[in-house]
């Protein structure tokens, strides 16, 4: 095989080039189990055979449901793509509802689901969709195993039906339906072909760093998700491991026992590595916490390519040795790449993982574009810090005259299920509106700047831009996460949900006086004074009428569950501001 254009080719060709005996790697009761390219690929034909049996035909949708990226969602994927089916990933932390609205939605006939945790939500709505049983990974007595459907298709009578079906399919055919988790409303279906997809993953594999069999990655970010999946096709491209870690919780871990070469990233989780490493940095004293705190500073003013200078360098190897080997030790020892997506990084964790030898290579996209429109690349000087890299290949950015940023090119999606209306909002010809604000600087780097929809105007006129206050705010330890607010106000201002993490650690080490509930936490005059100075801090860098001027404080943590973020942590606005309009009106109307 030497030419990808439909997304199952992709394992077929890592067995032709690159097979690899630990192609996909899951810990089963404590134990890394690898499975073979040849393993893999054979698993994946039983399933399509099983599926031909069940009466699965082509455009036929299947659901996969699963708390953790695991082997069997890969399986299940070559599975249901090469029978001409279509493969429906949907995220297992929304709700019940959200689930049923999915399977409705997408008329989903089977799903699969991880666990029980997964099941028994499933389970709530089963009876008011289209689907004709549930089979899990995991073995739980009330549920069929999807152990089920290798007997199924042990008899291999029927592969030729599963070559005519799979030389049936089409570059142009419908391969899967992301639904995104917007902010606003019920999720959209995004319609992606395979070579939507397939050509986003060839052309985004030439700004990866060099891998090769040996090379060892470690998932974590959820794969029902376009980011992560798209990087899966690459790594099979490449030949490279994939271990799929245990949970978000297990990520060090992990990393130790694997000794990952490269992951991918989403800045929050990379904003709390840094806030735990800084802790630690809390704990030390008298020289080592000098030395620790001075590398850090030092790595806060890194910028790629030795642009600082032999004395900067010099310098720069001295912390490498004493103390960032410690953090690259952390995390395995031999992690040399992250790819970031998904929301915007802050320039300082870009610098300070830099300097640490552990560079993050930002990108931008959107589920629409497949989702990748540009990222990052250290060689060939493709890297500048504060930007999302240069567009790939065969992508096309143009800057609308508002500023919004217009992408063209083979990975923008078919459009959105069942919405012709929806899809004819976004699309001018060719070009697809993605909401984004942007400009591409001298060098040809994209810069993101913010949401078209997110920027308000306060009552005097003034435009806010509130991602870039907020990813300035979220810089400081002691704030998790910031809303900025103001629409048609006087003022900017702020709603933040604390650091309790931090904080409580923080009350330890300095002795203060006060309780580490999260309510009294926020009612706390020292802790309110205490990110007084954070935001005043970060207020220097605005101008006056952008400044926050007045900030309240949640009583409890945001979260996925309860409804402030999305499945891809974005803030929900409108219902932040719901749930907190208590606050709201005592910074605006009191």
């Amino acid at each position: 095989m030497t030419n990808i254009t439909r997304l199952f080719d992709f394992p077929y060709y890592q067995l032709e080039h690159k097979p690899n005996n630990s192609a996909l790697v899951t810990k089963y009761d404590g134990k890394w189990t690898p499975m073979s390219t040849q393993e893999y690929l054979d698993k994946a034909n039983t399933i399509s055979r099983a599926l031909l049996r069940l009466g699965v035909q082509k455009n036929d949708k299947i659901a996969i449901i699963s708390t953790t990226n695991r082997t069997e969602w890969n399986i299940m994927d070559i599975g249901i793509l090469q029978v001409g089916a279509q493969n429906i990933p949907i995220y297992p932390t929304i709700g019940a509802e959200d689930y049923e609205y999915v399977l409705n939605h997408s008329e989903a006939m089977y799903c699969f689901v991880s666990d029980e945790e997964v099941l028994e939500k499933v389970n709530k709505i089963k009876s008011k969709t289209k689907l004709k049983d549930v089979y899990s990974f995991n073995h739980i007595e009330s549920c069929k195993n999807y152990s089920e459907l290798f007997e199924l298709g042990k008899n291999e009578s029927n592969q030729s039906e599963v070559e005519a079906r799979k030389d049936a399919v089409k570059p142009d055919d419908l391969a899967t339906i992301i639904y995104t988790s917007g902010t606003t409303g019920k999720p959209k279906g995004v319609m992606l072909s395979h070579w939507n997809i397939a050509s986003n993953a060839l052309d985004s594999s030439k700004r990866m760093p060099k891998i090769e069999n040996e090379t060892r990655v470690l998932s974590f970010l959820p794969v029902c998700h376009v980011f992560e999946r798209v990087l899966i096709y690459v790594y099979q491209y490449y030949g490279a491991s994939i271990y799929y870690a245990e949970a978000l919780d297990k990520i060090g871990d992990n990393a130790k026992e694997i000794k990952p070469n490269l992951m991918s990233v989403v800045p929050r989780l990379l904003e709390k590595v840094f806030d735990k490493i800084m802790l630690k940095g809390e704990d030390l004293s008298g020289i080592k916490k000098a030395l620790f705190f001075w590398a850090v500073s030092l790595g806060e003013h890194w910028k790629p390519y030795g642009e600082n200078g032999a004395w900067y360098e010099f310098k720069l190897k001295i912390a490498n040795k004493l103390i960032f080997s410690k953090w690259r030790e952390a995390l395995g020892g031999e992690l040399t790449t992250m790819v970031s997506g998904s929301a915007a990084l802050q320039p300082r964790l870009a610098r300070v993982f830099g300097a640490a030898k552990m560079q993050v290579m930002e990108g931008y996209g959107l589920t629409e574009t497949s989702p990748v429109v540009s990222v990052g690349m250290y060689r060939d000087t493709h890297y500048k810090v504060g930007t999302v890299g240069k567009p790939i290949d065969n992508v096309e950015v143009k800057i609308a005259d508002d500023g919004e940023v217009l992408i063209k090119g083979p990975n923008v999606m078919l459009g959105y299920y069942k919405d012709p209306e929806k899809t004819a909002s976004v699309m001018t010809d060719d070009y697809f509106h993605t909401g984004d604000k942007g400009m591409i600087d001298e060098d040809g780097f994209l810069k993101i700047t913010g949401r078209k929809k997110e920027m308000f105007k306060t009552s005097g006129g003034k435009y806010i831009i509130p991602t870039l206050l907020e990813n300035d705010l979220k810089q400081s330890l002691f704030i998790e996460q910031v809303m900025v607010i103001g629409e048609g106000e006087k003022m900017p201002a702020a709603i933040i949900q604390p650091n309790f993490e931090f904080i409580r650690d923080w009350i330890e080490h300095k002795a203060h006086n006060i309780g580490t509930s999260e309510a009294e936490i926020t009612s706390s005059e020292l802790v309110i004074n205490r990110i007084q100075k954070e935001v005043d801090k970060y207020n220097k860098r605005f101008g006056k009428w952008e400044q926050i001027k007045r900030f309240e404080l949640t009583p409890e943590a945001w979260t996925i569950e309860a409804g402030h973020l999305t499945p891809t942590m974005k803030m929900k606005r409108d219902i932040i501001k719901g749930i907190y309009q208590n606050l709201y009106d005592k910074i605006y109307r009191n």
